[in-house]
């Protein structure tokens, strides 16, 4: 369930028109709904409840804006952060440390100083060389790091091959089958706890059954390391549970079944579970709202060309993915068209042959399911500034994220001296 219905003819995002934004703010821009998120999350720590105390931690990447931060923080959730930037935006919109677990596979010296000096629950790592670095680090700073691997379990995630990091050939986690030597190379280190696993196979998994498998892996392995002497006290499950893009399609398991699953697996672990939702807090609740330039002639289908573009909105371009896309003022009839930006690439393709509400030139439309992997992967391609978001708290709104100035873009270029 999300927050933006339909109200006296018009979309409305909780009890805000989206017309009034688009006239306050401009277009393209990215709308949140705080009551979402805030559902979302209370949905998900109800859902995992049963597991006893598990830290829910928020996936950064997802979504990073502060505001979007601080009201998950409010709802006691902490935070999965990839990199110091993440870490710092974390610290700054009220996550506190000890909710914050630091993930990815290229973690540096100098991030992990700053994070060790600003503490946290644990650092995931992904080699024996990284442990060796984090020690290193931590040795000469004269403190402990809280450390797990992260697995890789060799498990197909059924998902795109661009967001599943679970099988054998990823660059994520060390291999099951090499876990119990990493986990003695880690012990003989003089500066490290390793007090957990991790493991992480993909994103938007639409299957149960790929998870099912990874965690039965992970508990015989948390038997096997306590068995040779590892006081496992963490188990990091990762995210990755899907969200429903398209309503014509079969919803991916909702967050009870996946806390049921996970409470038959995990019942005799004794250990405290971590989780790593992203899109299932913040992707329904979200859009982007863009203004259609006009719907110019096709041999095929007609084009609908809207102001926002892929640099807006990269995951159509980037994994073929699918965003509903609906009339901000909904009408009874409908056109089959392909929804394209204006960008200068072929890819600034949105949908093709999709049926959808009738547009023309100055209507709004929404594309659905944008508050994950969309603002945050944004870029200024084609000299095209960053897109603005705003906040909706019941009848409020505020910008959380101006829009670029032009100016600002173009300043931030440096010409040398002999150009000058």
């Amino acid at each position: 369930m999300d927050h933006f219905e339909v109200s006296g003819g018009v979309l409305h995002c909780e009890g805000v028109a989206l017309p009034a934004i688009a006239a306050a703010v401009g277009t393209p821009v990215y709308v949140y709904s705080t009551a979402t998120m805030v559902r979302h999350a209370q949905v998900f720590r109800d859902a995992v409840a049963a597991t006893g105390d598990p830290l829910i931690a928020f996936a950064v990447k997802a979504n990073p804006n502060g505001a979007v931060l601080a009201t998950l923080a409010r709802e006691g959730l902490g935070a999965d952060v990839v990199s110091i930037g993440e870490y710092r935006r974390a610290i700054a919109a009220g996550v506190p440390p000890e909710r914050i677990i630091f993930s990815g596979v290229g973690k540096t010296a100098a991030e992990m100083e700053y994070a060790l000096r600003g503490g946290l629950l644990q650092f995931n790592l992904e080699s024996v060389e990284e442990a060796e670095m984090m020690s290193a680090v931590a040795d000469r700073l004269g403190l402990r790091a809280p450390v797990a691997f992260r697995i890789n379990p060799d498990v197909d995630a059924r998902t795109h091959k661009k967001i599943a990091t679970g099988g054998a050939l990823s660059k994520f986690g060390v291999p099951i089958d090499e876990a119990l030597d990493c986990y003695a190379a880690a012990r003989d280190l003089p500066a490290l706890d390793v007090q957990g696993v991790a493991v992480h196979i993909g994103s938007q998994l639409t299957d149960l059954a790929p998870l099912e498998s990874a965690f039965g892996k992970v508990g015989t392995l948390i038997g096997e390391l306590r068995e040779a002497g590892h006081d496992i006290r963490f188990a990091d499950l990762g995210g990755g549970l899907g969200v429903p893009y398209d309503r014509d399609m079969p919803h991916p398991p909702g967050p009870a079944e996946y806390g049921a699953m996970v409470a038959r697996i995990t019942a005799d672990w004794d250990v405290r579970l971590v989780f790593e939702p992203g899109r299932l807090i913040v992707a329904n609740a979200g859009v982007l709202l863009s203004e259609v330039i006009r719907v110019k002639p096709g041999v095929g289908d007609d084009f609908v060309v809207v102001d926002a573009a892929m640099n807006d909105l990269m995951r159509p371009s980037l994994y073929d993915a699918y965003h509903a896309i609906d009339p901000v003022r909904p009408g009874n009839s409908q056109m089959t068209v392909n929804v394209v930006g204006p960008i200068c690439e072929s890819g600034d393709t949105f949908a093709t042959g999709r049926t959808m509400g009738t547009v023309g030139a100055g209507d709004l439309v929404v594309f659905r399911t944008a508050g994950a992997y969309a603002a945050t992967m944004a870029s200024t391609y084609n000299s095209r500034p960053l897109t603005p978001e705003v906040m909706v708290s019941g009848d409020r709104f505020a910008v959380i994220r101006e829009r670029q100035d032009i100016e600002a873009l173009i300043a931030a270029d440096v010409l040398p001296e002999w150009l000058g």
